[in-house]
């Protein structure tokens, strides 16, 4: 029950803001991104090249899959020497397809470098943004309400998303 002493936490960690003046607002920064263009348009590249990566790696394991099921079907009346050269070869095939899938689709890889690439400037752009707003306003805190959050509640009049998005598009 680790949420229970967090939900605590969070009462009385709001409890002193609101007793010391503090002031606080929130931001779903899922939807401020989803109100960009050029996230649209990052995502949907990432999105191209993660598609055509999968079809590659698609390819592979058909070809892999081909090979095995041929080996398996004729296995019995290959000569060992030529069965053996087949298993090596569907081997260093699945190899292949292992270190294929690690350089595009694991971390650090192209996939990942190519989203850090593209998403964090404008990531950085929202935060800068999220920055001044709380700075001009004199919040104390400014929390995120986008998926995996832990704020229980939120009254929409303290939520700061659209005059963030406004202040992007000034």
């Amino acid at each position: 029950m680790l949420l229970r002493p967090f939900i605590l936490f969070l009462v009385l960690s709001l409890i002193s803001l609101k007793s010391k003046g503090q002031k606080f607002a929130f931001v779903d920064s899922e939807y401020i991104l989803e109100q960009m263009e050029g996230y649209q348009k990052a995502q949907k590249q990432i999105d191209d090249l993660a598609a055509e990566w999968q079809k590659e790696l698609d390819q592979k394991v058909i070809i892999i899959e081909k090979k095995s099921n041929e080996l398996k079907k004729n296995e019995l009346l290959l000569p060992e020497e030529t069965r053996i050269e087949k298993e090596l070869e569907i081997t260093t095939l699945q190899d292949e397809l292992r270190k294929f899938q690690t350089k595009k689709f694991g971390v650090g890889g192209d996939l990942f470098r190519k989203r850090k690439e593209l998403i964090q400037p404008i990531q950085r752009k929202v935060f800068k943004a999220i920055e001044s707003l709380a700075k001009d306003n004199n919040y104390a805190y400014v929390l995120d309400k986008s998926k995996n959050s832990n704020i229980l509640y939120a009254d929409p009049k303290y939520d700061k998303s659209d005059a963030i998005i406004r202040k992007l598009k000034k």
